[in-house]
């Protein structure tokens, strides 16, 4: 399989690795302003920064490549991405996280805004530790537990640092170096407490779940996610 690499940053380099390893090729190494041929490639995997992410994606689509993303913080224009890739009749993955365990965390976020949906003496909390070097805050995962919890109880929306409503769950962001990423989940009553907690070690599992998805992808027609790609039902 031919990968074009939209993002040559340090998940590109991470995804090249893993891929390579997988037996594909690398065709493509695009950094922000460069001009490619995206036509050469079988598929691409756009791991770059906010105000590139839509311009790649569409490139792709236009051009008949499949294409999954990960980067975050371009989402205001995700709708306009799935319109594209109807109309186009093409192939696009969108994803906050693409490790295995994240997405299994996701799961396990949502059934447990199920079951405390009724005790109304736990208030909600969240926190998410990045590397300093991440651009948007919070993180794309953190917001996809949060619409998680919101999806599955009567909270009603996240905000960052404080909260100003009962109805609402706080997200902490902190930027420390050389953290790939680490996400709580707190219910904290007066009596005790339940946390939910995952601790990436490098970003390995990050670029594996992303060659996994691009192989997946391959050949298909629709706007998919990580639950397609894991058989999550």
């Amino acid at each position: 399989m031919k990968i074009a690499l939209l993002g040559y940053g340090r998940m590109g380099k991470e995804i090249e690795k893993i891929a390579v390893s997988r037996g594909h090729k690398i065709v493509i190494r695009k950094d922000v302003e460069d001009v490619i041929d995206i036509t050469i490639a079988d598929v691409a995997i756009d791991f770059s920064v906010p105000t590139s992410a839509f311009d790649n994606i569409s490139n792709c689509l236009k051009n008949g490549v499949p294409v999954i993303s990960g980067t975050t913080g371009w989402l205001a224009k995700y709708e306009d991405a799935v319109n594209l890739c109807k109309k186009e009749k093409g192939a696009f993955i969108y994803a906050s996280n693409y490790s295995l365990g994240v997405n299994i965390f996701f799961e396990l976020n949502k059934q447990l805004a199920k079951m405390m949906e009724n005790l109304e003496d736990y208030d909600i909390s969240m926190e998410e530790i990045h590397h300093t070097k991440k651009l948007d805050a919070p993180s794309g995962t953190a917001i996809t537990l949060a619409e998680g919890i919101i999806d599955n109880s009567s909270k009603e929306k996240w905000e960052l640092d404080h909260k100003t409503s009962e109805n609402n769950i706080p997200i902490v962001a902190k930027r420390i170096p050389e953290v790939p990423g680490t996400h709580t989940v707190w219910y904290n009553s007066e009596v005790d407490s339940i946390e939910i907690k995952h601790t990436a070690h490098n970003r390995k599992g990050f670029a594996l779940g992303a060659v996994v998805a691009a192989e997946w992808v391959l050949d298909k027609t629709g706007v998919f996610s990580m639950k397609d790609v894991l058989n999550i039902k």
